[in-house]
């Protein structure tokens, strides 16, 4: 799939996603769809990537370079509730004294993401899980206050050599969490003292409150 030229053509690729299921996507895009996730809890993603023609790949830069978006899939319950948290971005954990948010990773990240809603209950089989009516979205000024409060305290908190200190309660809509396959894959940060140390790599996540917030608002009450 060719990537889209315009923000009307991927809308209109969406819409044609809207009620089929993971396995009906899977079929048309000749993916063959484990039993589960467990060991490859990106694929979802990575399918709708490709059934939408994003570009980017592993590069630095959003899932749709020439349209500034980045794709996100929400997992949520039926009643449109989000089941999880949602990964974000790498955190940079050395070198991050002079970084400052309109610049970071996660701004960039989150000044315009198409959003793909999957109902995705446990209890559903990965084939049946159902995608929803997509949507873009753009924080207001309240959330970028919000967004930009939490990730300078959380850098703040790195920089100073906290990093082992910082919980999944740490931030009022942005949360950091350990982002790696197993307890070895470890990385360099700072110490309390400034001293190198050795760490779990983090990752950035949007609390699941603040996605049911954005769905509320794009939906209604009823989701």
């Amino acid at each position: 799939m060719t990537a889209p030229a315009t923000v009307t053509e991927l809308i209109s690729r969406c819409q044609l996603l809207a009620g089929l299921t993971l396995g009906e996507v899977a079929t048309q895009l000749g993916v063959n769809l484990p039993p589960n996730l467990l060991r490859d809890k990106g694929l979802v993603g990575q399918m709708l990537e490709l059934a939408l023609g994003a570009s980017s790949g592993s590069k630095a830069e959003p899932d749709f370079p020439q349209l500034g978006i980045e794709l996100k899939t929400l997992p949520v319950d039926a009643r449109g509730k989000p089941l999880e948290s949602t990964y974000v971005c790498t955190a940079p954990l050395t070198d991050v004294g002079l970084q400052q948010w309109h610049s970071s990773w996660v701004c960039r990240k989150l000044s315009h993401v198409l959003w793909v809603p999957i109902w995705a209950e446990r209890s559903v089989p990965l084939a049946e899980r159902v995608i929803g009516t997509a949507f873009l979205w753009q924080p207001d000024a309240e959330q970028q206050a919000l967004l930009q409060q939490d990730w300078e305290e959380l850098m703040e908190l790195i920089v100073l050599g906290g990093i082992d200190e910082i919980k999944g309660a740490h931030g009022k809509v942005l949360q950091l969490r350990p982002k790696a396959a197993n307890s070895r894959a470890l990385t360099e940060a700072v110490g309390r003292d400034g001293e190198p140390i050795q760490t779990l790599p983090r990752g950035f996540y949007l609390k699941a409150a603040f996605t049911a917030a954005i769905l509320q608002r794009q939906f209604g009450a009823a989701v």
